[in-house]
């Protein structure tokens, strides 16, 4: 970098054009501790995955499975409870309809290398013609109450959990039955009935019904290489629910109601070449966890059942309550939500060499934790998703977003045409079991941070009754990507900078600032396009 003279003079002459390489990939191999074992080979560096489509997860990577065989029909958790911890059971290919959530006993194994697939769902064939709608009775359970809250608060139906497929297609729910149009449907649940808009005869319709496909009975259980989609998962709850030590590799895990996967009280356990997608509320949750690895998953199209966007658990990663372990070398996109959340108590953890894309809020949040690491992430597109609660102040925040944490490094990541850069916001956010929380010891450096156009913005902001004490934030060391040297790109509580003006704030003294079109390729890599003089 620069020395502060040199870059003042930078700053003044606005003709400074910086070309800048790949971010490195880390230098240092996963490599296991006396907790945790993971999957990836020892020798081999998590890095930042491809978004060309060329990112490998899923079943096609389970290796070959030997075992006993559970076929389609048969009734997988009365099979599973019968035999003793230990036991490897090999799926065989097509569709297993999951009736009872199957627990594994110490050490079993669930596997496939057949693509079988694992249902929640129930098939609909009964169907009658309704004043041109079709209807199913019979098929609903009673009522039951409201958990989490919707993007849309008026028709307020994103927590109930029966969905139906239409041919393997996602239908729309409505609100009432006078909305049932082509594409949607519409649940009764005081009459105990279905209707769609669509003519059934001649199509598969599939209502799910199962809420959980599998979940802890015991520790170091494997699960892989197998399909899990269309169970309809309570909002915060998981279709695949990790305990301690579980492997949970190469599966495909989709179209369900609420969370993917979810680790809980999972010490240890790791989640790793997966891909999670098109869940109705989260892809991957965290809660309660020691040392767990969230590595190398595709997590993308997640809250396809309209939660709060901008502000209730739903998108792509979401960690609460944890400590140490880390979320590293995922790729992460368009989940209609935070892109990889962490939030409430989350300590020790680090956030490493992910690709978030196109998330349509914050791409990485970092909210009321404490002594976080964010490192070598590429972060591009985030936060312009629009509706109840969505903005584009850095109160809102931006591709990276930090909120009442305290001892937080970001560094060495490229943060680039996000809603705003990188936004610190302090908060009155109460108590906790740390004591009161506060925004302390915030520490930006060597990040590439690219702000064009509109209100764009990095910076810090904070309420009357959470001001931030002088020191506690420091950004320096950075490159800037500007649109213009003269543009307010910059923010201190309430008052907006131009870079000149910022660094005689006292932020980013030796920081680069530059005008530039930055281009973000697939795999992570930043160059910067000279202004046209």
């Amino acid at each position: 970098m620069k020395t502060a003279d040199a870059v003042l003079a930078i700053v003044a002459a606005g003709t400074l054009v910086v070309a800048l390489g790949p971010l490195p990939a880390s230098s240092t191999p996963y490599v296991a501790d006396d907790l945790i074992s993971g999957l990836l080979p020892d020798d081999e560096p998590i890095a930042i995955p491809p978004a060309d489509g060329s990112f490998r997860a899923g079943p096609a990577l389970a290796p070959a499975c030997t075992g006993v065989a559970i076929e389609p029909g048969e009734d997988a958790a009365e099979v599973v409870a019968a035999w003793p911890p230990g036991t490897t059971f090999c799926f065989t290919s097509g569709l297993h309809r999951i009736t009872e959530t199957i627990h594994p006993k110490a050490n079993q194994v669930l596997a496939s290398d057949e693509g079988a697939v694992l249902t929640g769902s129930v098939r609909l064939t009964r169907w009658t013609p309704s004043n041109g709608d079709w209807v199913a009775t019979g098929v609903l359970p009673p009522a039951y109450a409201k958990t989490g809250q919707c993007e849309d608060d008026q028709a307020d139906i994103c927590h109930l959990r029966e969905q139906v497929f239409y041919d393997g297609k996602h239908l729309t729910r409505v609100a009432t039955h006078d909305k049932v149009a082509s594409g949607t449907f519409y649940a009764d649940y005081t009459a105990n009935a279905v209707y769609i808009g669509d003519n059934p005869a001649g199509h598969a319709l599939e209502l799910s019904r199962t809420p959980t496909a599998i979940e802890p009975g015991a520790n170091n259980v494997t699960v892989r290489g197998l399909t899990i989609e269309h169970f309809a998962t309570p909002p915060q709850a998981g279709v695949l629910v990790l305990g301690p030590g579980w492997k949970v590799y190469a599966n495909d895990i989709r179209w369900n109601h609420a969370v993917g996967a979810m680790l809980v009280n999972a010490d240890g356990a790791v989640l790793e070449k997966n891909r999670i997608h098109h869940n109705g509320q989260l892809g991957v949750g965290q809660y309660s966890t020691i040392r767990g690895l969230i590595q190398a998953n595709e997590v993308s199209d997640n809250n396809t059942d309209g939660f709060w966007i901008a502000d209730w658990e739903s998108g792509g990663i979401k960690t609460t309550w944890s400590s140490g372990g880390s979320v590293s070398g995922n790729l992460i996109q368009d989940n209609r939500g935070v892109g990889l959340w962490s939030d409430a108590y989350d300590e020790n953890r680090t956030f490493s060499n992910n690709q978030i894309i196109g998330n349509a809020a914050d791409g990485i949040r970092y909210e009321i934790g404490r002594n976080g690491v964010i490192e070598d992430n590429a972060i591009s597109g985030n936060g312009f998703g629009t509706g109840r609660g969505s903005g584009r102040s850095l109160w809102d925040g931006g591709g990276i977003n930090v909120n009442t944490s305290s001892n937080v490094r970001i560094r060495d990541n490229v943060v680039a045409n996000n809603v705003n850069g990188i936004s610190i916001q302090s908060r009155t956010r109460g108590s906790g079991p740390w004591g009161q929380n506060v925004l302390r010891d915030i520490v930006v450096s060597s990040n590439r941070v690219t702000m064009r156009g509109g209100t764009t913005a990095t910076g810090m902001v904070q309420n009357s009754g959470a001001a931030i004490p002088a020191g506690e934030v420091t950004l320096d060391d950075n490159v800037y990507i500007l649109d213009s040297l003269a543009a307010e790109r910059f923010q201190k509580t309430g008052e907006w900078f131009t870079a000149k003006q910022w660094r005689q704030t006292g932020q980013d003294r030796t920081s680069v600032f530059t005008i530039g079109k930055a281009v973000l390729d697939a795999a992570g890599v930043l160059t910067i396009v000279p202004a046209e003089r």
